[in-house]
């Protein structure tokens, strides 16, 4: 037989194993016999092993119970390995002997190999929970998107329609000009959501195409670093660019990198208050440039920390939240980063603000060359690595940054 018979006596040690227990174990009947299994049996689970060996014998009936086993793995040099198998052992108790009239009786068992099977159902059970998660996720995107979308609509709706009655409401030209204003800006918001949308489902679809090209990096992160002063001065913030002198060439996609930091320095001045700092800094290593965002605002839970950069989630979802945006923001940072072969490094912790650095190749065209080309499967967070904010990492209390009047 395949699976391994064992013989168990009164107080439950081991009087006989079949054959099948080098194959299920790597060892021999004999190294099982007295104890021997029994020491094989992962310490949590060796409750269950005594409970299920004692109600057979005491009640007579049959018990199944699944526990962890450890085999012999032997290697150059390693001895005894600590790995463990997944079996499950059906036990029954034997018929007593003429005469017997003892409470306990003797134990035989069944035991199988369910490792594959365990693996299997731990699999599904992922499976399961990341759709629900995904499912949940979609929903609050869903959400945010019907208030993202209706408040310019509304705006474009409304004022349209006051224009085409401009002489029933006696608008003067000032007024006109202001409505055609509103207009444009809902519309161009609109069109921005839109965007945000598409570029997602290009990235994730596999149809984004980069467009590799050497430049400076540093001219870059100072331009996207001016398109954000206004905004930055509008929230009282200090906005910071601290760059060495020597930041080498780079062959990467320059509007990829520009819309990377443009999106990290959104986020990092929209969740900073007032009187904080946005840092942009940058330094090389060996084969990479790190261009690291780093803020003074309310951070990110540890809950929320690891789930950071999948598509449709967002931390601290609310339908009254005080800040705009799809949350599609670090999804579509981690894909561009992924399609030119780097990675993406999130600090933060809550109350302590949050640093996201880039780490990218010098040249990501000879990256995806060693790699084998861009990821296939950019929906996951394999190219993010989330760390709690140290800390002894100062917010913007500690810095002494004062708010303007």
């Amino acid at each position: 037989m395949t699976d391994m018979i064992t013989h168990h006596g009164r107080n439950g040690e081991l009087l006989f194993a079949s054959s099948s227990a080098l194959r299920l174990l790597n060892a021999s009947a004999d190294e099982l016999l007295g104890q021997g299994l029994f020491e094989r049996v992962q310490v949590g689970d060796r409750p269950a092993y005594l409970t299920a060996l004692a109600r057979a014998a005491v009640e007579g009936s049959e018990r199944c119970v699944e526990l962890r086993l450890r085999p012999n793995v032997e290697g150059p040099g390693t001895g005894v390995g600590r790995h463990f198998i997944w079996v499950e052992m059906r036990c029954r108790a034997l018929a007593r002997a003429p005469g017997d009239q003892g409470a306990e009786r003797e134990v035989v068992a069944v035991i199988r190999d369910i490792t594959a099977r365990k693996a299997q159902q731990d699999a599904i059970a992922q499976a399961r929970s990341e759709a629900e998660q995904a499912n949940a996720a979609k929903g609050r995107f869903l959400a945010s998107m019907s208030h993202e979308l209706r408040t310019p609509l509304n705006a474009v709706i409304g004022f349209s329609e006051m224009l085409m009655h401009e002489s029933a409401m006696q608008l003067d030209a000032a007024k006109r000009r202001d409505y055609a204003r509103l207009i444009h800006d809902s519309s161009h918001h609109l069109l921005a959501v839109v965007n945000v949308v598409l570029d997602m489902s290009k990235i994730e679809s596999g149809n984004f195409v980069i467009a590799p090209e050497p430049f400076a990096p540093a001219a870059v992160i100072r331009h996207c670093a001016e398109l954000m002063a206004l905004r930055a001065c509008e929230c009282e913030l200090d906005l910071a660019v601290q760059l060495p002198p020597d930041l080498p060439e780079i062959v990467a996609d320059k509007r990829a990198l520009k819309q990377m930091l443009l999106n990290l320095l959104s986020n990092a001045v929209k969740f900073t208050e007032r009187g904080g700092r946005v840092t942009v800094s940058a330094r090389t290593t060996v084969g990479e440039i790190a261009i690291a965002v780093d803020d003074t605002g309310v951070g990110i839970g540890a809950d929320d920390l690891p789930r950071l950069g999948a598509p449709f989630f967002q931390a601290c979802v609310s339908y009254d939240r005080p800040h705009d945006g799809t949350g599609l923001g670090l999804s579509i940072v981690k894909g561009l980063i992924a399609l030119h072969g780097g990675r993406m490094e999130i600090e933060s912790g809550l109350g302590k603000g949050t640093r996201v650095t880039l780490h990218l190749p010098l040249n990501c065209e000879t990256r995806q060359a060693a790699d084998g080309g861009a990821p296939a499967d950019l929906a996951r967070c394999g190219n993010v690595k989330v760390l709690p904010r140290p800390v002894g990492i100062p917010n913007h209390a500690d810095m002494g940054v004062k708010k303007r009047a």
